[in-house]
């Protein structure tokens, strides 16, 4: 994944579907001129108190929020900041919590220098040729085998590189979204650019365009980048459907791990629906959330904002988190990949992304309660209060309406299981305003349903 902000896992989910994942603002990375410094570990995700609905996103002291709370209270509203609770023992199906790490693969310049020490090595080993009868046939593969794969994707590719004005920045992935020139990659791999600072996507075969983005999401980690004089000759990478992928269907990852551009992996779907949260553990970072596709092929700092595809060729995920162990690799510190990778489902992300074109704003569905974020284990309990002593039910709003109060507990989103508050909000992500879910809580020890509209708050903040 190109958001390589390996950093710090996040903990465990109880017995809702496992949580590992993503990365949202990449961390500031030294600047390299013809390569990519390195990218550090991360730090754990600044915990913070929940946040209620209606508050700004993010919440107060710059705290990764949800959908539209900010820090209030003993837990956060979904739509509040979050805040990474302490790993605790858990029964039944664990899961990662809404936390893996992120996968801040926003390489910097290791994957360039480690580039150079390859080719330097081989030149020192001095070069071969070898003859072949001219009238030897050129090999040719099936449109279906991975390697057809990649040679038609290959060429919609493009390694992004992000440079803020203070000259630190990082590189990432992207990948051609439409003729206009328009190009989808993670939001932490082009956050260092967002102020004023200076982007570039280079294809495979060398050509090199300034960029400018377009709009970013940072609680889905989505952005779009415009090309600057774009060809004419672009070709979009054809979308799968997320939603239709199974466990077990083979996948193909295109990045630039380490700075190593155009690099091709394989793998299968390991599992889906992984509820995942990431940050870099800056001050000033804000949490991603997403209900991942999990992947064993080897994504690495740098693979970020990559696509993920499946055996025809069509993009079914943004490669954008990696769950590893905390040792460093290749010298550099920085984590690299265990095969615990975490994609955004593409479904997802083609809203977000037209959003963004459409009016270069994200816009978040939100149920209009604020829930502890800590990982029980038994699921999103609704808080007593919300930001700054604001109510934790927003009057009016989707769980208002629905008969929702402090104190509920809920465990189900549709037949999702939800064991925490990021859990449930990476849920209700993956949903647009105007949908209508079914909602199980208990209260009191009794269990109930209840229908609602999802409402909308548009923007980041």
């Amino acid at each position: 994944m190109s958001t390589e902000n390996e950093g710090n896992a996040v903990p465990p989910a109880p017995s809702a579907p496992p949580v590992p994942m993503a990365s949202p603002t990449a961390s500031p990375q030294g600047h390299a001129p013809e390569g990519n410094a390195p990218t550090a570990p991360l730090p754990p995700v600044p915990q913070e108190t929940p946040a209620a609905p209606g508050g700004s996103w993010p919440p107060p002291q710059a705290t990764p929020a949800y959908g539209d709370g900010g820090a209030g209270g003993p837990g956060a509203g979904w739509g509040a900041s979050y805040q990474q609770p302490a790993p605790k023992p858990r029964s039944g199906r664990g899961g990662l919590v809404a936390a893996v790490l992120v996968a801040a693969l926003v390489a910097g310049g290791l994957g360039g220098g480690l580039g150079y020490t390859l080719a330097k090595d081989r030149d020192d080993r001095g070069s071969t040729t070898v003859s072949s009868d001219s009238s030897a046939t050129q090999v040719k593969r099936a449109p279906g085998t991975i390697a057809g794969v990649a040679a038609r994707a290959l060429p919609s590719t493009v390694t992004i590189e992000a440079e803020s004005n203070n000259g630190e920045g990082g590189t990432g992935t992207g990948f051609v979204f439409d003729t206009q020139g328009h190009i989808v990659t993670n939001n932490h791999v082009v956050a260092e650019a967002v102020d004023g600072g200076k982007l570039t996507a280079t294809f495979p075969n060398g050509r090199k365009y300034d960029a400018e983005i377009v709009g970013h999401a940072q609680g889905y980690d989505v952005a779009v980048v415009k090309l600057k004089n774009a060809p004419s000759d672009l070709k979009p990478l054809a979308l799968g459907d997320s939603d239709k992928v199974a466990v077990g269907d083979e996948t193909i990852a295109i990045g630039a791990p380490f700075g190593l551009s155009n690099t091709v992996t394989t793998g299968i779907i390991s599992a889906k629906n992984r509820p995942v949260a990431s940050s870099d553990g800056s001050s000033s970072s804000k949490a991603s959330y997403m209900s991942a596709l999990q992947t064993d092929a080897s994504i690495n700092p740098g693979n970020s904002g990559g696509p993920l595809l499946d055996a025809s060729g069509a993009v079914i995920g943004i490669n954008s988190a990696i769950q590893s162990t905390g040792s460093g690799g290749f010298g550099s510190g920085q984590s690299g990949s265990i095969g615990l990778g975490f994609a955004i489902p593409i479904n997802q992300a083609k809203y977000v992304a037209q959003q963004l074109i459409k009016t270069g704003k994200p816009v978040y569905a939100k149920i209009g309660a604020s829930v502890s974020l800590e990982d029980s284990g038994d699921g999103a309990q609704i808080t007593d209060q919300g930001t700054g002593g604001s109510a934790a039910v927003e009057s009016g709003g989707p769980a208002d309406k629905a008969g929702l109060k402090p104190g509920d507990v809920i465990t189900k989103l549709d037949d999702h299981v939800i064991d925490s508050g990021p859990t449930l909000i990476g849920e209700i992500w993956t949903h647009e305003p105007g949908d209508k879910v079914t909602i199980t809580y208990k209260r009191g020890g009794q269990e109930h349903t209840a229908q609602l509209t999802l409402a909308a708050r548009e923007g980041d903040s």
